[in-house]
């Protein structure tokens, strides 16, 4: 699971969320991409304020979640939109399906 999900004091505290489904490109491995994601949280993610925590999910079709959980909807989407330019994303980003992304953002309202 997940460490910065678990360092979560509340997970009441999230306010915003990404949330991304996809699927692996062909021949990737799951375990390669959680280790991209992890080194991911750990160099990029946890630097970002307004980061809460985040976590990849994975359904019984082979369709992924990703999570990333933060202060407010804004600053999800101002993160995410990060993503592009830092080198620890981009190596998570290389094993995901670029056809298969569906990514939305939400917000918190109760």
């Amino acid at each position: 699971m997940s460490d910065s999900l678990n360092n979560i004091a509340g997970i009441s505290s999230f306010v915003g969320m990404e949330f991304c489904t996809f699927m692996l490109k062909e021949g990737a491995s799951e375990k390669q991409m959680l280790e991209a994601a992890k080194n991911m949280e750990k160099e990029f993610l946890s630097q970002e304020q307004g980061f809460l925590g985040h976590a990849v999910l994975k359904g019984k079709d082979g369709t992924y979640v990703d999570l990333a959980f933060a202060t407010s909807q804004q600053k999800a989407e101002a993160i995410c939109e990060k993503w592009v330019e830092n080198e620890f994303s981009l190596e998570y980003l290389n094993f995901i399906d670029s056809e298969s992304v569906d990514l939305s953002f939400w917000q918190r309202i109760q």
